[in-house]
């Protein structure tokens, strides 16, 4: 990195890791940042582009100052404004060398031909120029500097965090402009029906309760002791980013988020109260269907990635994760070899599987589940229409 002690510099294929390119660019089963990842917001569906150097339909033509404007300021080679869905309003703090670094490990890779899957948005969402007032309010270009009063490992884990591994765009909630808001950083955010949960050293519905080798292994593996396994955007992100950075690199982010101030999110994990009398018929059904990966006393059958026990997820009583897995089901790619779980969506009902989760929440997370089916009808609603627009 430019400006940064030696030691800072990462390999060019780590720091296109570290920034989670993947994540948004790579559609399952498909060739790799070649982009058409549907991005679902409150104002309509946007796609993610091609990156590799395919000259037609990626960035082929790109030079290292369009891409380093594209990453710094939101624009595009052809001057169009792009979407914040990519996170510029992050990677703006990140130095030019890393910005060329990983353009350069992206034209290293196969150019694939693959033309962008156009936007659904309406008007006036649909006309790009209006995101220049956007950013005349939201975008603070900026450079990272390290503060001279944080020692190495302070200031590079909030590199890692913030410019490159733009943690806050899914974990700070939106204010009303769609702005990352910063009164509330950190505290956890609804992300594409997906709870993105509170980062901040709160006890209750943060980190407060978690050592921090279990931050660390979390990140590194996907799955930490008492706390039980990533799924979802969360899995996504330890399978394509953190799990290729280095010991030194997790405990540095897992200091940057020790410092974050405690503070209670928008969607709480509420505290422990004895659950109702459980669903009887919730647990016949888990029983049923689950115990084949799930133990009933929280443990893995045959991993530690199938265990629930102090699940973050299952101690959420609005179950939005834990409906999530059950609609879509969840993945992870591992030392072990690939976590994988199927939805469920298609072989039980809506009040069967809402039976299930409040099971799951009450079992194992010890909270009154508050799932309804009318979640799950929601979620078939949006599988159907999902559907329809791909024919």
């Amino acid at each position: 990195m430019s400006n940064q002690p030696r030691n800072w510099l990462l390999a060019e294929s780590t720091l296109a890791r570290a920034a989670d390119c993947a994540a948004c660019h790579d559609q399952p089963g498909g060739k790799p940042f070649a982009g058409g990842v549907a991005f679902t917001l409150p104002f309509g569906t946007l796609y993610s582009t091609n990156i590799t150097a395919d000259r037609d339909t990626g960035i082929g033509r790109w030079s290292d100052d369009d891409f380093v404007r594209a990453l710094h300021q939101g624009v595009a080679k052809d001057g169009r404004n792009l979407y914040p869905a990519f996170p510029y309003t992050s990677y703006t703090a990140m130095t030019r060398g890393d910005a060329v670094a990983i353009k350069a490990y992206l034209f290293s890779l196969p150019a694939v031909h693959a033309p962008d899957t156009p936007n659904q948005l309406p008007f006036p969402f649909n006309k790009r120029w209006t995101l220049s007032f956007w950013k005349m309010v939201l975008l603070d270009e900026h450079r990272f500097r390290p503060d001279p009063t944080r020692s190495e490992l302070q200031n590079r884990g909030t590199y890692l965090s913030t410019a490159l591994g733009h943690c806050g765009e899914c974990h700070s909630p939106r204010n009303i402009l769609m702005g990352m808001s910063t009164s509330k950083a950190y505290a956890g955010a609804k992300v594409s029906g997906w709870q993105a949960y509170n980062l901040t050293s709160d006890r209750a519905s943060g980190l407060g309760e978690w050592t921090e080798a279990q931050l660390q292994r979390y990140m590194s593996t996907g799955y930490a002791e008492d706390h039980g396994p990533a799924a979802g955007p969360m899995a996504a992100v330890v399978e394509n980013s953190t799990r290729y950075l280095t010991p030194e690199d997790i405990q540095a982010m897992v200091i940057y988020l020790r410092g974050i101030p405690a503070q209670r999110g928008e969607s709480e994990v509420r505290a422990r109260v004895p659950a109702a009398a459980t669903d009887m018929r919730g647990g016949r059904l888990f029983a049923q269907a689950c115990t084949g990966c799930h133990l009933l006393n929280g443990e893995g059958r045959q991993s530690p990635w199938a265990s629930l026990r102090g699940d973050h997820s299952a101690r959420d009583s609005s179950g939005a994760n834990v409906v999530q897995v059950l609609s879509h089901g969840s993945q992870i790619d591992t030392v072990q070899g690939p976590m994988f779980m199927h939805s469920f969506i298609g072989g039980y009902s809506d009040d069967e599987l809402a039976a299930i989760g409040n099971f799951v929440i009450g079992q194992f997370g010890l909270r009154q589940g508050r799932i309804t089916p009318e979640q799950f009808r929601a979620q078939r609603a949006s599988a159907a229409d999902d559907s329809r627009s791909t024919r």
